[in-house]
């Protein structure tokens, strides 16, 4: 059986000594997204950083489609990592759906976990109108963005890029998000995509009992602005600050910012709310 290290691709940079912040990528990313982030952490911190299975160069062959289905399998292979390496009051920094999978894992099983940090996440993308919540796609939005991704990942990958990336001004970021989207093999990010846009944490929001900071993004086509405060309402021990940086990547795309607001949040114990600059449209 292969090792949870070498299953999820499993690093260790920074202080041996020091407290551990622990990153999960969101989908079509693997951990080299978190490079730009990594020099703010590394004199201070014990850095844990992990490909999710399907991802980057976590062992493939690992790869179930059932255990992958849903969000418990991803959670349970974090906490499985925080168990191989007894670690203790981690700091789960958790891009996008991996914000689903941190709420999951902190109800899951509370134990490693000290601080969530959301960044760019949703705790569902889709519509419920039954009961008025509004992610952002309707079943129908979703469903259409799932057939082009099945359709040709390829062309989905090359079209989606930027505008998920919503950084207009800096089209390297977009090539760099369609770069890692390519890197996936197509099979997972088909089924991994479903887990994405399809799940809904909603009902685990008032379970979460370890503190939570949450990093919204200005003109954030996935997690827009009163996504953030509708997790701020429903997370019992939370803090939301509004960043600057436009789009669904700002650890990409303003790596300084987004770190700064996670080591201002873990220095002090509160999150310094920043003002946002104007709007870029998407």
């Amino acid at each position: 059986m292969t090792d949870v290290f070498t299953r999820n691709n499993t690093r260790i940079l920074g202080r041996e000594d020091g407290p551990v912040v622990m990153f999960a990528h969101g989908f079509g990313c693997d951990r080299g997204t978190w490079e730009k982030m990594l020099p703010y952490f590394i004199e201070t911190h014990r850095v844990v950083l992990f490909d999710h299975v399907g991802a980057g160069d976590s062992d493939l062959a690992s790869y179930d489609s059932v255990k992958y289905a849903t969000l418990d399998g991803y959670a349970g292979d974090v906490i499985e990592i925080c168990d191989a390496l007894d670690l203790s009051d981690v700091t789960l920094v958790a891009h996008s759906v991996s914000g689903m999978i941190a709420i999951a894992a902190a109800v899951k099983d509370p134990r490693r976990l000290g601080k969530i940090v959301l960044l760019a996440s949703s705790p569902s993308y889709l519509d419920y109108p039954a009961d008025g919540y509004v992610g952002g796609f309707t079943a129908e939005d979703l469903d259409a963005l799932l057939s082009s991704l099945d359709a040709n990942y390829l062309v989905w990958a090359a079209t989606m890029a930027p505008v998920i990336m919503g950084t207009p001004n800096a089209p390297d970021n977009a090539s760099e998000l369609e770069a890692s989207f390519r890197r996936v093999n197509p099979m997972v990010a088909r089924e991994f995509s479903r887990v994405a846009f399809l799940s809904d944490v909603r009902h685990l929001l008032k379970d979460v009992t370890v503190p939570t900071l949450i990093l919204q993004c200005t003109d954030d086509l996935l997690a827009p602005a009163h996504i953030g405060h509708y997790l701020q309402e429903n997370l019992p021990h939370s803090n939301l600050v509004q960043l600057t940086a436009t789009g669904h990547c700002p650890h990409v795309s303003s790596p300084g910012e987004s770190a700064e607001a996670i080591v201002n949040y873990l220095h002090l114990g509160t999150a310094p709310q920043v003002e946002p600059r104007l709007s870029v449209a998407i």
